[in-house]
C-alpha cells in the first residue's frame, strides 16, 4: 500500500450520505485524483492517504484510498490555503492572507488559544473572532477523535457516527463501556463492539460484555423469527458466544430485567425472556384486538338476517356465482363482527369470498380499504378485486424521515387513524409483530378488520407468527375454507398443493398440464435443463418472459443454493457484453440488465418515476424486503447503480449500499412469500431436514400460477412431504391474547 501527503485542491464529486468522494489532491505540486470514502473533508485540508494506484479505463491513473487522516497544516502556505478554502465560515481568501501575514507560523495556536487577538485584524470583530475559534476547536476535536478511534481499527465512516452521537464524551464511553456502541449506533453490532473492547483491554467476563452479549443473542433470535427465547436457551447461546459458563450469564439476565431492558414471563414451568419492545408489542396487539373484536351477531333482528340473506342471494344471481356454505358463513361473519380471519388453501375461493364481502359493503355505502404486506401481493389483490390495494406501509403513510436504526414511523396511528369502515388485509401470514402493531394502532374501534391468509404458508420473515397465533388463540371468529372449486380442481398445482399439505403422495407421471417432475440426480445436468427451460421451453408455454420465470430453492449455500445458481444463471441469462457495464463488490458481480431483489426493508430509499424525457413525474420513499427489479444503469464515476422496480420506480443505490440487493434469478422459498409467478422451477436434490419440509414445499408450489417444474429427485420430494416438522418459533401473542380475554371474562 502506498502513502501520500498533500492537500485537497477541490472536490470533484461527493456523496453527502455515505461520504464517497472523488477529490483533486495535490502532492508536492503534482495533481492526483483520489477516490474513496472521505467523510467530512473539505477543500484546503491537508491529508495523509494510504491506498493503491489503479488505472481507470476512462479517467486514467487514480489512487483508491483505503485509509486517510487529516493532519494539521504545518507551514504558512498550508495554513493560508486551509483558511481560504471555505472550511472556516467567515474567512475568505483576502482575510486568510491578512491573518497569516500577521501571525505567521503561530496562526493556528493564536486562533485556538488567544482568539481575541484576531480582532487586531481589519474586518474581524470580537464576536467574529470567537466564532472562528469555535469552528477551529470543533474541527480540531473531531480530527483528534478520529485519530483516537483509528487506533482501534474504526473506519472514518463509523468514526463520524460515533462522534456525532457522543461528541467529546466518546473517550469515556470507549474506555469504560464500548458495548454501548452496539445499542446506540446503527451499523455497530455486538461483534464490532467486542473487537473494540478486546483492543481496549476490557475483561472477557465484564458485566458490560455479558449484558451486550445477551441483547445480541435476543436480536439474533428475532432474526430467526422469535419474539422471545426460553431462559435456558438464551443463557446457553450467550455462554457459547462469549466463551463463558452459563452460571456467569444467568445473573445478568435477571439484572437486565430489573433495568427493564428485558421482560421475563412464565409459560407453564418455562421462563420466557423478551427484549422489552417485543413483549410490549405483543401485549399492545392483544389489547387492541380485544377492543376491535365486537360482535353484533346477537343484536341482529330476524328481519335484518333475512335482508342479509336476500342481498347475498341477489348478488350471487347478479354475478353468476355460487357461494358454498363456508363462503356464505365468511361473508355473514364479516358483516356481524368487528374482526374476522379468513383462511384457506389455493382454489378454495378466498378471492370470490373477498369480492363478495367488498361488493356487499360497497352496496351499503361503506368506505373500504385494501392492503397487503408487499407490492407484489398488493398488485395481485388489485387485479383480483378490481379495487386499489396498497402495501400496508403505504396505507399507513410511512414517514421516510425516520431516524436511522429505528422502526418505521407512520402518519396513521392512534391519533390519526385510517378513515374507513372496512379494512381488508391479504397475505396475513407475511405480517410480523411490529407491522401488525402499527396496523392495529391505525384502526379505530368500530372499523371492521378482515384478515385473510393461508395458515399453512411459511410465517413472516420478521419476528412473530401473527396469523398462526390469532387462529390458535381461539378468541376470534375464524372461517377456514376447505372445498376446492371445480375450475381450480382442474389444476394439478392446486390439487398437489393440497395433497402436500395433507401429507399425501403426489403423482410424478408427468401427464399433467401444469405440474412436472424431471428426475435428475446430477447438479450439472440440472443447471443445463434449468437454463433450457427458462430460455426456450417455458416462456412460450406460459406466455411470459424469461425473467418472469422464477427459480426457487430452499437453501442459500450448496450446489443448488441461491448463491451458486445466481452465478450460473447470470452467466447464461445476462451474459457479459461490451455494451453492458459491470461492478464487482467483494465476490459479487452486478451487470446492467441483471434481475435483482431488495433483501431488507429500507424506509428511506427514495424512488421516482420518470417520463420518457427523463423528467420525474412521481416520487416516494421505501423499498421493501422481496421487491424485485432490473439494473438499468451502472454509474462508475458517481459510484452508484440504478434499479427499476415494479411500476417503473427507479432507485439509485450508492455502491456502499449494495449489500441491500442481490441477484434474483434464483431466490429462497422464504423470499417468495406473497408473490406469484407464471412458472416456478424447483431444483431439489438433498439438503438439511430442517429446511426440506412439507411447509416449505407447499409454499413453493403455491407460488406458481401456470406451471411448476421440479428438477431433481422424486424421493427427496416425497421425503419433504413426509417431513411435517416445522422450525419452532418462540412467540407469545397467543398467550397475551388469552391473558387479555381471560381478564375480561372473569
Amino acid at each position: 500500500m502506498e502513502k501520500v501527503k498533500g492537500y485537497i485542491d477541490h472536490i470533484i464529486y461527493q456523496n453527502r450520505e455515505n461520504g464517497y468522494a472523488v477529490i483533486s489532491f495535490v502532492e508536492e505540486k503534482e495533481e492526483l485524483i483520489c477516490v474513496g470514502y472521505f467523510k467530512n473533508v473539505e477543500a484546503g485540508e491537508t491529508l495523509e492517504i494510504e491506498g493503491n494506484y489503479v488505472e481507470h479505463p476512462v479517467y486514467g491513473l487514480q489512487m483508491k484510498a483505503e485509509n486517510f487522516r487529516v493532519v494539521p497544516p504545518d507551514d504558512i502556505i498550508s495554513m493560508e490555503r486551509y483558511l481560504s478554502s471555505g472550511a472556516i465560515k467567515g474567512i475568505g481568501e483576502a482575510l486568510a492572507k491578512r491573518i497569516v501575514k500577521a501571525f505567521r507560523e503561530d496562526t493556528f495556536r493564536i486562533i485556538e488559544e488567544e482568539p481575541e487577538r484576531l480582532s487586531e485584524i481589519k474586518g474581524i470583530s470580537e464576536r467574529k473572532a470567537r466564532e472562528i475559534a469555535d469552528q477551529m476547536i470543533e474541527k480540531r476535536d473531531m480530527r483528534e477523535a478520529f485519530v483516537f478511534l483509528q487506533q482501534y481499527g474504526i473506519s472514518n465512516t463509523l468514526a463520524v457516527k460515533i462522534y456525532d452521537r457522543y461528541g467529546m464524551g466518546l473517550y469515556g464511553i470507549m474506555k469504560e463501556n464500548p458495548y454501548r456502541l452496539a445499542e446506540d449506533i446503527s451499523g455497530v453490532g455486538f461483534k464490532i463492539a467486542d473487537e473494540i473492547a478486546s483492543k481496549i483491554g476490557i475483561h472477557t467476563d465484564s458485566d458490560y460484555r455479558i449484558r451486550s452479549g445477551i441483547m445480541y443473542v435476543l436480536l439474533q433470535g428475532a432474526g430467526e423469527g422469535h419474539t422471545y427465547l426460553p431462559f435456558g436457551l438464551l443463557a446457553e447461546r450467550t455462554a457459547m458466544l462469549l466463551g463463558l459458563s452459563e452460571k456467569a450469564i444467568e445473573p445478568q439476565i435477571q439484572n437486565l430485567a430489573m433495568d427493564k431492558k428485558l421482560v421475563i414471563k412464565l409459560k407453564g414451568a418455562e421462563k420466557c425472556v423478551y427484549a422489552t419492545s417485543y413483549y410490549y408489542a405483543e401485549l399492545k396487539c392483544a389489547r387492541m384486538l380485544h377492543d376491535l373484536n365486537i360482535s353484533m351477531e346477537n343484536d341482529l333482528l330476524p328481519s335484518e338476517e333475512e335482508k342479509m340473506d336476500r342481498t347475498l342471494t341477489a348478488m350471487e344471481e347478479g354475478q353468476g356465482l355460487f357461494l358454498d356454505e363456508l363462503q356464505r358463513k365468511a361473508v355473514k361473519t364479516s358483516i356481524s363482527h368487528g374482526l374476522m380471519i379468513l383462511s384457506g388453501g389455493p382454489g378454495t375461493g378466498k378471492t370470490t369470498t373477498i369480492n363478495t364481502i367488498i361488493r356487499f359493503f360497497e352496496a351499503e355505502g361503506l368506505d373500504i380499504l385494501l392492503a397487503a404486506p408487499t407490492g407484489r401481493a398488493a398488485k395481485r389483490m388489485t387485479e383480483a378485486t378490481g379495487f386499489e390495494a396498497k402495501t400496508i406501509h403505504r396505507l399507513l403513510e410511512m414517514n421516510g424521515a425516520m431516524e436511522e436504526g429505528l422502526n418505521a414511523k407512520f402518519e396513521r396511528n392512534e391519533e390519526n387513524p385510517l378513515e374507513a369502515d372496512v379494512i381488508i388485509i391479504d397475505e396475513m401470514s407475511m405480517v410480523d409483530i411490529h407491522l401488525f402493531e402499527a396496523l392495529l394502532s391505525a384502526v379505530s374501534v368500530g372499523t371492521r378488520l378482515i384478515m385473510v391468509g393461508d395458515r399453512n404458508q411459511l410465517p413472516s420473515v420478521g419476528p412473530g407468527q401473527v396469523l398462526h397465533d390469532l387462529i390458535e388463540s381461539g378468541c376470534f371468529p375464524v372461517v377456514m375454507l376447505e372445498k376446492i372449486f371445480r375450475q381450480a380442481g382442474e389444476s394439478d398445482i392446486v390439487v398437489n398443493a393440497h395433497k402436500i399439505n395433507d401429507g399425501e403422495r403426489i403423482s410424478f407421471d408427468n401427464k399433467s398440464r401444469d405440474f412436472f417432475l424431471l428426475e435428475r440426480n446430477d447438479a450439472n445436468v440440472i443447471y443445463k435443463h434449468m437454463i433450457q427451460l427458462i430460455r426456450e421451453k417455458l416462456p412460450p408455454y406460459v406466455d411470459a418472459g424469461p425473467y418472469d420465470i422464477q427459480v426457487l430453492t430452499p437453501m442459500r449455500k450448496g450446489a443448488l443454493g441461491v448463491e451458486t445458481l445466481n452465478g450460473i444463471l447470470q452467466k447464461y441469462l445476462n451474459p457479459p457484453s461490451s455494451d453492458k457495464k459491470e461492478h464487482q463488490t467483494g465476490e459479487r458481480l452486478f451487470r446492467e440488465g441483471d434481475k435483482v431483489m431488495q433483501i431488507k426493508n429500507n424506509y428511506q430509499l427514495t424512488w421516482e418515476v420518470r417520463s420518457r424525457y427523463g423528467i420525474p413525474i412521481d416520487k416516494g420513499m421505501g423499498i421493501f424486503n422481496g421487491d424485485m427489479g432490473v439494473i438499468k444503469e451502472i454509474h462508475e464515476n458517481a459510484q452508484s447503480l440504478t434499479v427499476e422496480y415494479d411500476e417503473h420506480r427507479l432507485v439509485e443505490y450508492p455502491f456502499s449500499t449494495l449489500d441491500e440487493i442481490e441477484l434474483a434469478y434464483a431466490i429462497t422459498i422464504h423470499k417468495s412469500q406473497g408473490s406469484e409467478y407464471p412458472a416456478v422451477i424447483l431444483p431439489l436434490l438433498s439438503g438439511p431436514k430442517m429446511l426440506f419440509n412439507r411447509n416449505l414445499l407447499y409454499t413453493a408450489v403455491t407460488r406458481a400460477k401456470k406451471c411448476v417444474t421440479i428438477l431433481g429427485s422424486s424421493k427427496t420430494v416425497q421425503e419433504m412431504i413426509d417431513n411435517a416438522k416445522e422450525n419452532r418459533r418462540y412467540t407469545g401473542l397467543n398467550d397475551r391474547i388469552k391473558e387479555i380475554e381471560g381478564n375480561f371474562d372473569e
